[in-house]
């Protein structure tokens, strides 16, 4: 997944110099931060099992939100082929992460 990720965040980063904009704070990160912290925050306090089964569960619940938020509110409204380009083939890797994370959800109950 974190080879994924990365290359997908790399694409996008050049895309970005290309069409010369620079990525902007905005609510939607700035919700997505404050998350981040509080999952670590919890997640510190969990071990083994406990620490799985809360790890997959947040994998299958965050790839949901935002392959939901990116296949229907983001694409359909994307103007410029190139962004709309990459996040049609970002969704169908992050798809694809969605199924592995729903069965790490159901091999560890």
């Amino acid at each position: 997944m974190i080879r994924d990720h990365t290359a997908v965040n790399t694409q996008a980063l050049a895309l970005l110099k290309k069409l010369k904009a620079a990525p902007q704070d905005n609510f939607l990160s700035k919700q997505l931060q404050v998350g981040a912290t509080k999952l670590i925050n919890e997640m510190s306090k969990l071990r083994g099992a406990a620490f799985d089964k809360r790890y997959a569960e947040n994998e299958l619940a965050y790839h949901k939100a935002v392959n939901g938020l990116v296949e229907k509110a983001f694409i359909p409204n994307i103007e410029n082929a190139e962004v709309k380009t990459l996040f049609k083939a970002g969704l169908e890797i992050f798809k694809a992460h969605e199924k592995h994370a729903a069965m790490m959800v159901a091999q560890l109950k």
